[in-house]
């Protein structure tokens, strides 16, 4: 077998259909993908010769270059596309059978930068397109799941600690926003063409239309739209905007991707065991633990949101550092740390995809942990009901009894607030029956219903199939 980075020290985004989007063939294909574009533009615009964009689309297979061989020469010359062109053209005379002239097609007025700037939005193109339809998969199960269980009681924690009564629902639909928002911008995202010529002046491409009815412009847009690009108003080849917006809208999917492992991870500790991740068989092993399962999705995914911002950071500092009319280095350092966003967040999209619609939920162990705390998780809302009705030091009387009731030991807090308020509150203020009301934790959940359908209702796009429609 060929050596090759396979992935091992990368789980996450060790996975065929990963690789199959960002991996070194697919950045081959891309490069050639421009290549064969631009020779059918060129001959459809009476440019070329005839015949001569079918030679060079066969001559385009990716199957047909070594990738080691064109990955280690491209040290000559700084970038992969030199090699691989060499390689191209080389094909595309040998299979020139008719004498049409076709080498006349490849990469006429274009230069390394261009085609190697428009294989990489080519390559986002596809791996994103992919990346929202495992996107839309999370978001509607997670948002069937923000639905089933709108009413489950949990506890909502602030700073690690026990804060208010919540609900399961509302959780769900929180991670549905971060996720659902964060692919509405990538979404939108438009990944354009580079069409500039050797320094961004286009005067390669002036020579060649001179006399005829294109411009390098008409040309550049008809091969955005052969690559299904963005067309642009003009070169961008020091003006890295196309590639740092693509980066920090990967990071924050991510980040949203982050957020949902990092509370899976704690939610499916033994201790407080209100969630689990889907089982499978040897998922979740240990080396020496036998009765461990691990929650390696979240973990996986927690692995990619991790290595995120530093990524995206490597992008701008790039931007920041493009010097001349040509960088000397900036511009090499976008690609592996591009590629590497996609290929990440692709992986954990896979991952979470599959953790959204598998995810086992304890209700019982949320209603569990809730009532650790008991009757003190109500204690704001009760101060807002209460405090008026014992005059002016009523918030400090009910202080008094929340200080008094953390004293004792954590099982006997429960009992010891009761008590204690009853004592603080004559029957005659506040009765037994009003009293258990403002210290039922279904009592205090706010507007968490509203929040969740509002939620869910400003991204009908993510949320199709929750109606019972079906998911095209």
């Amino acid at each position: 077998m060929t050596d090759g980075d396979f992935g091992l020290l990368s789980p996450v985004t060790a996975s065929p259909a990963v690789t199959a989007l960002t991996g070194d063939r697919a950045v081959i294909a891309a490069i050639l993908d421009v290549e064969a574009a631009w020779a059918a533009v060129l001959e459809e615009a009476g440019l070329a010769p005839e015949g001569s964009a079918a030679v060079v689309a066969e001559a385009a297979d990716p199957g047909r270059y070594d990738l080691a061989v064109i990955a280690e020469r491209a040290q000559g010359g700084a970038n992969p596309v030199i090699p691989l062109l060499g390689e191209l053209r080389a094909n595309v005379r040998s299979l020139d059978a008719d004498a049409v002239g076709a080498g006349k097609a490849v990469h006429t007025s274009l230069t390394s930068q261009d085609v190697l700037d428009s294989a990489l939005m080519l390559l986002a193109s596809r791996t994103v397109s992919a990346l929202l339809v495992e996107i839309k998969g999370t978001t509607t199960a997670l948002a069937t799941l923000a639905e089933q269980h709108a009413d489950t009681l949990c506890v909502g924690r602030s700073l690690t600690q026990h804060a208010l009564p919540y609900t399961f629902g509302l959780k769900v639909a929180q991670w549905f926003q971060g996720v659902a928002a964060a692919a509405s911008r990538l979404a939108s995202q438009e990944l354009p063409v580079q069409f500039g010529g050797a320094s961004g002046t286009l005067a390669s491409g002036s020579k060649l239309t001179a006399g005829s009815s294109e411009t390098p412009f008409t040309l550049a847009d008809s091969l955005a739209s052969k690559l299904g690009l963005a067309a642009v108003p003009a070169p961008w080849h020091t003006n890295r905007l196309a590639v740092t917006s693509l980066g920090d809208s990967l990071a924050s999917l991510l980040d949203a991707f982050g957020k949902i492992a990092a509370d899976l991870v704690f939610l499916s500790r033994p201790e407080v065991g209100e969630l689990g991740e889907p089982l499978a068989a040897g998922r979740g092993v240990s080396s020496a633990m036998p009765q461990k399962q691990n929650p390696v999705l979240s973990v996986l995914i927690r692995s990619a949101a991790l290595q995120a911002p530093g990524l995206g950071s490597q992008l701008h500092l790039a931007a920041a550092s493009f010097n001349d009319e040509r960088p000397d280095g900036a511009w090499h350092t976008e690609w592996p740390a591009l590629r590497r966003l996609l290929a990440l967040a692709l992986g954990a999209a896979l991952q979470l995809r599959e953790l959204a619609e598998g995810v086992r939920v304890f209700p019982e162990a949320m209603r569990r942990n809730l009532e650790i705390s008991g009757p003190l998780l109500l204690s704001e809302g009760v101060a807002a009901a209460v405090a008026p009705l014992l005059g002016e030091d009523g918030k400090q009387k009910l202080q008094a009894v929340v200080d008094e009731t953390l004293a004792v030991p954590g099982p006997e807090q429960a009992d010891t607030y009761r008590k204690l308020l009853r004592e603080a509150v004559p029957p005659d203020t506040l009765s037994d029956e009003e009293r258990d009301a403002l210290l039922d934790p279904a009592s205090y959940l706010g507007e968490a219903r509203e929040i969740s359908r509002r939620i869910l209702a400003a991204y009908p796009d993510f949320t199709a199939s929750t109606n019972g429609a079906s998911d095209d």
